[in-house]
């Protein structure tokens, strides 16, 4: 074992803070697990068996992932985190045009919380409107009859829409809470725990399907394992990708050993190859619905039926096709309304600071938003052909459809971008203390001097 391992080692045992935020995270997780095993009042969880078996195919198994199994067990945290994050995205899109919400995004820890405070009420008002329609469409998802023990009066429906709601609101000051005091962003390791909760059993059906019906053996599963490490390396790849732009500050005048000028370091603005996450594919999943729908307009006509059946299959050709393109578009969409190359201008300039060979002002924000094109249509494309080769493996070599889910898309995606970003934050923790360290030590060999 290097010395290095073992500094870390040292340092993470002695902070005692970081651990305490761990246990914290992990207490917390424990409880939203557990809440996703919380039947609704007044259903039999026995009659639910079937839609569980059944809960791996098709838009389904993707939201009943998302909810770590909530959705088909009928639970208090049925809707999950999902309106948080809608309400989130609808709140940053509409700060585009509202000059409200412009004006608070610039008055920083204030305008930030009034933000906050809008986007739960709002995730509150789209869960009053998705737990009736969750309800009611139980039916479609195969729930029968018996499993209601006191029927669908309304005397369920208003508690069980109540019960939802105040699951969701739970959920979300779970989330709010680890991201205080806990580890890592509380809302994405509440969506990594629900994917990675489905993994296990994902991975059993693919074992069994594989050796006891004689598909192809232990050694496909080594081949599909292999593969799996390939697909989370370039995951990671995609969200570790920077292009760094050179940064060059004027002179500086040094005070901490006398007045002196010194020369301005040389800096870097790091732009993401993948600047927009994985929101353009949630993006193009929550419109992936619209050409299915459309389709049952027609009736029974040939385009109609084709309509349907084409594009409800998630791992149908020319869905993936759909579903790609509109993960290009939104990329390009996405990472233009997040990524301000004028306010970015604007600040180097404010700063002292130049790009060399581009003037400050309009010239470097012209050359921010060309490079920012130039690296968003590679990194487009890759997350494009990451979204869709689940159901590539699908197709070509016949995987689980459960277990394909983890070959890439939305939830490899997550599960890779939370993991980053957790480590990262302990990492700081650990700096931290060390810089606190060499801080004490220099001020205590001043004093002696």
């Amino acid at each position: 074992m290097s010395s290095e391992t073992l500094n870390t080692a040292g340092a993470f045992s002695q902070a005692k803070d970081l651990r305490n935020r761990i246990l914290f995270t992990i207490l917390l997780l424990i409880v939203y697990r557990l809440g996703t095993y919380v039947p609704l009042s007044g259903i039999d969880p026995l009659a639910l068996k079937e839609i569980m078996a059944s809960s791996q195919k098709g838009l389904l198994g993707m939201f009943n992932m998302f909810s770590g199994g909530a959705v088909t067990r009928m639970a208090i945290f049925a809707l999950g985190i999902m309106p948080y994050i809608s309400a989130s995205i609808v709140v940053q899109l509409m700060g585009i045009g509202i000059p409200y919400l412009q004006k608070l995004q610039k008055e920083g820890e204030s305008g930030r919380k009034t933000i906050n405070q809008i986007t739960r009420w709002l995730t509150i008002g789209i869960c009053i409107v998705q737990a009736p329609a969750y309800l009611f469409g139980l039916s479609a998802l195969g729930v029968p009859d018996s499993a209601f023990i006191i029927g669908r009066g309304p005397i369920f429906m208003i508690s069980s829409v109540t019960i939802l709601v105040t699951g969701c609101v739970f959920a979300m000051w779970l989330g709010e809470k680890i991201t205080d005091k806990g580890i890592g962003n509380g809302i994405s390791l509440l969506i990594m725990v629900g994917i990675i909760a489905s993994l296990p059993v994902s991975f059993v059906q693919e074992f069994v399907s594989r050796v006891t019906e004689n598909n192809g053996g232990p050694m496909l599963i080594l081949i599909e394992l292999i593969l799996w490490v390939i697909i989370i390396l370039l995951s990671v790849l995609l969200v570790m990708a920077v292009r760094q732009i050179p940064v060059q500050y004027a002179r500086r005048t040094s005070v901490n050993s006398g007045e002196r000028n010194v020369f301005g370091s040389r800096q870097y603005i790091p732009l993401k190859l993948n600047a927009s996450g994985v929101m353009p594919i949630i993006f193009a999943q929550a419109i992936m619905f619209v050409p299915a729908s459309v389709g049952s307009l027609f009736g029974d006509s040939n385009f109609g039926q084709w309509m349907q059946s084409s594009f409800s299959d998630i791992f149908g050709l020319w869905y993936n096709i759909l579903f790609a393109l509109l993960i290009i578009i939104f990329t390009f969409f996405y990472t233009a309304i997040t990524i301000p190359t004028n306010k970015m201008s604007d600040d180097l300039k404010r700063s002292g600071g130049f790009i060399p060979g581009v003037r400050p002002g309009k010239e470097t924000s012209e050359f921010l938003d060309t490079v920012m094109s130039h690296i968003t249509f590679p990194g487009s494309l890759y997350l494009a052909a990451l979204a869709v080769f689940p159901a590539v493996v699908v197709k070509l070599i016949g995987m689980q459809q459960g277990w394909a889910l983890f070959y890439g898309g939305t939830s490899l995606l997550i599960m890779v971008g939370v993991a980053i970003d957790t480590i990262q934050q302990v990492n700081s923790y650990l700096l931290n203390r060390h810089y606190d360290g060499l801080m004490k030590s220099e001020s205590k060999r001043r004093s002696t001097i």
